[in-house]
Protein backbone atom coordinates (compact mmCIF):
# COMPACT_ATOMS: atom_id res chain seq x y z
CA UNK A 1 0.00 0.00 0.00
CA UNK A 2 1.59 3.55 -0.96
CA UNK A 3 1.46 5.59 2.18
CA UNK A 4 1.10 8.86 0.66
CA UNK A 5 -2.18 7.87 -1.47
CA UNK A 6 -4.08 4.77 0.91
CA UNK A 7 -4.07 2.85 -2.23
CA UNK A 8 -2.09 1.00 -4.18
CA UNK A 9 -1.69 1.47 -8.05
CA UNK A 10 -3.77 -0.80 -9.75
CA UNK A 11 -1.73 -2.14 -12.48
CA UNK A 12 -4.44 -0.61 -15.17
CA UNK A 13 -3.64 2.85 -13.98
CA UNK A 14 0.00 1.90 -16.00
CA UNK A 15 -1.76 0.60 -19.25
CA UNK A 16 -4.29 3.29 -19.42
CA UNK A 17 -1.15 5.71 -18.59
CA UNK A 18 0.88 4.33 -21.05
CA UNK A 19 -1.68 4.23 -24.14
CA UNK A 20 -2.95 7.44 -23.11
CA UNK A 21 0.59 9.04 -23.35
CA UNK A 22 1.66 7.59 -26.75
CA UNK A 23 -2.44 8.59 -27.81
CA UNK A 24 -1.59 12.16 -26.58
CA UNK A 25 1.88 11.98 -27.52
CA UNK A 26 0.31 11.79 -30.97
CA UNK A 27 -1.94 14.35 -30.90
CA UNK A 28 0.96 16.98 -30.02
CA UNK A 29 2.69 15.33 -32.87
CA UNK A 30 0.17 15.99 -35.49
CA UNK A 31 -0.35 19.12 -33.72
CA UNK A 32 3.56 20.12 -33.95
CA UNK A 33 4.31 19.16 -37.63
CA UNK A 34 1.00 20.92 -39.00
CA UNK A 35 2.13 24.00 -37.11
CA UNK A 36 5.34 23.92 -37.99
CA UNK A 37 4.71 23.28 -42.09
CA UNK A 38 6.46 20.06 -41.87
CA UNK A 39 6.78 19.20 -45.81
CA UNK A 40 6.96 15.40 -45.14
CA UNK A 41 4.29 15.16 -42.55
CA UNK A 42 1.41 17.21 -44.65
CA UNK A 43 2.65 15.39 -47.99
CA UNK A 44 0.36 12.88 -46.40
CA UNK A 45 -2.86 15.44 -46.43
CA UNK A 46 -4.84 16.15 -49.09
CA UNK A 47 -4.32 19.83 -50.24
CA UNK A 48 -7.80 20.97 -49.59
CA UNK A 49 -7.22 19.78 -45.56
CA UNK A 50 -3.84 21.98 -45.89
CA UNK A 51 -6.15 25.14 -46.95
CA UNK A 52 -8.39 24.71 -44.56
CA UNK A 53 -6.00 24.33 -41.61
CA UNK A 54 -4.55 27.81 -42.90
CA UNK A 55 -7.44 29.67 -42.84
CA UNK A 56 -7.92 28.55 -38.84
CA UNK A 57 -8.61 31.85 -36.24
CA UNK A 58 -5.70 32.36 -33.41
CA UNK A 59 -8.48 31.52 -31.32
CA UNK A 60 -9.13 27.54 -33.31
CA UNK A 61 -4.98 27.02 -32.80
CA UNK A 62 -5.25 28.31 -29.74
CA UNK A 63 -8.18 25.50 -28.62
CA UNK A 64 -6.09 22.76 -30.35
CA UNK A 65 -2.93 23.55 -28.36
CA UNK A 66 -5.15 23.39 -25.46
CA UNK A 67 -6.80 20.03 -26.27
CA UNK A 68 -3.42 18.45 -27.39
CA UNK A 69 -0.70 19.99 -24.76
CA UNK A 70 -3.01 19.40 -21.83
CA UNK A 71 -3.94 16.38 -23.21
CA UNK A 72 -0.87 15.30 -22.82
CA UNK A 73 0.05 17.12 -19.20
CA UNK A 74 -3.10 14.73 -18.17
CA UNK A 75 -1.12 11.90 -19.30
CA UNK A 76 1.65 12.72 -17.79
CA UNK A 77 -0.11 13.83 -14.20
CA UNK A 78 -1.76 10.41 -14.52
CA UNK A 79 1.36 8.20 -14.30
CA UNK A 80 2.61 10.72 -11.77
CA UNK A 81 -0.34 9.86 -9.82
CA UNK A 82 -1.28 13.44 -9.44
CA UNK A 83 -5.32 14.78 -8.98
CA UNK A 84 -4.72 17.43 -11.31
CA UNK A 85 -4.60 14.72 -14.41
CA UNK A 86 -8.67 15.36 -13.36
CA UNK A 87 -8.37 19.13 -14.51
CA UNK A 88 -5.94 18.38 -17.33
CA UNK A 89 -8.38 15.93 -19.14
CA UNK A 90 -11.22 17.87 -18.13
CA UNK A 91 -9.40 21.48 -19.78
CA UNK A 92 -8.44 19.21 -22.68
CA UNK A 93 -11.91 18.57 -23.80
CA UNK A 94 -12.45 22.05 -23.46
CA UNK A 95 -9.92 22.21 -26.00
CA UNK A 96 -11.51 19.51 -28.16
CA UNK A 97 -15.26 21.04 -27.52
CA UNK A 98 -14.14 24.59 -29.24
CA UNK A 99 -12.29 22.85 -32.59
CA UNK A 100 -15.38 20.63 -32.73
CA UNK A 101 -17.71 22.96 -32.39
CA UNK A 102 -15.79 25.45 -35.14
CA UNK A 103 -15.52 22.41 -37.41
CA UNK A 104 -19.14 21.60 -37.51
CA UNK A 105 -19.71 25.50 -38.74
CA UNK A 106 -17.21 25.10 -41.30
CA UNK A 107 -18.28 24.50 -45.10
CA UNK A 108 -15.97 21.36 -45.08
CA UNK A 109 -14.72 19.91 -48.90
CA UNK A 110 -16.39 16.67 -50.20
CA UNK A 111 -13.30 15.30 -51.06
CA UNK A 112 -12.44 15.28 -46.46
CA UNK A 113 -16.26 13.67 -45.72
CA UNK A 114 -14.99 10.20 -45.21
CA UNK A 115 -16.01 7.76 -43.04
CA UNK A 116 -12.34 7.70 -41.64
CA UNK A 117 -12.39 11.03 -40.60
CA UNK A 118 -15.41 10.98 -39.05
CA UNK A 119 -14.31 7.47 -37.18
CA UNK A 120 -11.32 9.65 -35.88
CA UNK A 121 -12.96 12.12 -34.70
CA UNK A 122 -15.39 9.89 -33.04
CA UNK A 123 -12.51 8.11 -31.72
CA UNK A 124 -10.79 11.21 -30.59
CA UNK A 125 -13.96 11.95 -28.50
CA UNK A 126 -14.66 8.36 -26.85
CA UNK A 127 -10.79 8.57 -25.67
CA UNK A 128 -10.89 11.88 -24.31
CA UNK A 129 -14.13 11.29 -22.19
CA UNK A 130 -13.12 8.23 -21.36
CA UNK A 131 -9.81 9.96 -19.57
CA UNK A 132 -11.33 11.88 -18.17
CA UNK A 133 -13.89 9.35 -16.65
CA UNK A 134 -10.90 7.08 -15.79
CA UNK A 135 -9.14 9.95 -13.46
CA UNK A 136 -11.97 10.51 -12.13
CA UNK A 137 -12.69 6.87 -10.86
CA UNK A 138 -9.05 7.25 -10.11
CA UNK A 139 -9.18 9.85 -7.93
CA UNK A 140 -12.23 8.93 -6.00
CA UNK A 141 -10.44 5.67 -5.49
CA UNK A 142 -7.71 7.54 -4.08
CA UNK A 143 -5.42 6.66 -6.00
CA UNK A 144 -4.54 9.79 -7.47
CA UNK A 145 -3.47 12.62 -5.01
Amino acid sequence: MDKMTGSPAPWHLWAVGILSLAWNGFGAFDYLMTNMRNEAYLAAFPPEMITMVDEFPVWIVAAWAVGVWVGLAGSVLLLLRKRYAVHAFGLSILGLVGTTGYMLGLDIPDSLKTPGSNAINLMIWIVAVFLLLYAIRMHRAGVLR
